[in-house]
């Protein structure tokens, strides 16, 4: 990770929840009720349980696509196809419909811990690149699930 994604990393909101707040004017505020990750993921083509369950927030600007996700700790998620991919405490990426491009904080263990660039939806399957393809059943992801907590990314 590089220094600027950390420290945008760990600015993490005072708001914690599903809430964000909109400025208008300097002493103007506007709530607008976030709607959860899943229902976000869902609505772009992607699997509900791509992200562990634990994850504590995210951020989607709607204008340029990116998706920040926020978990507690770095974690790995087993899912029911026996792939695990393992999640930084921040996850960045571009979400567009049955796509998230440009990966960060995100890695899947072919023989090897290989960094995740980009995934991508087509029917039943998940397509993830990470220095090399593999494709899974999509029907693994459908499900959110718990993070096992590691010690080194």
């Amino acid at each position: 990770m590089d220094g600027e994604q950390d420290q945008r990393c760990y600015m993490r909101d005072y708001f914690e929840g599903r809430v964000h707040v909109l400025t208008l004017a300097p002493h103007l505020f506007i709530w607008k009720l976030q709607k959860a990750l899943p229902d976000l993921l869902k609505e772009y083509d992607m699997p509900a349980g791509l992200f562990p369950r634990d994850t504590t927030n995210y951020e989607f600007n709607e204008e340029t696509k990116k998706l920040t996700v926020y978990i507690p700790s770095a974690c790995d998620v087993g899912y029911k196809d026996s792939s695990v991919v393992r999640f930084f405490t921040c996850v960045t990426g571009y979400l567009e419909k049955g796509k998230l491009s440009e990966i960060e904080g995100m890695k899947t263990k072919v023989l090897v811990w290989t960094k995740v660039t980009s995934i991508k939806t087509e029917g039943s399957k998940v397509h993830f690149t990470a220095g090399m393809k593999k494709t899974r059943s999509r029907d693994a992801y459908e499900v959110v699930r718990d993070g096992i907590i590691i010690d080194k990314f």
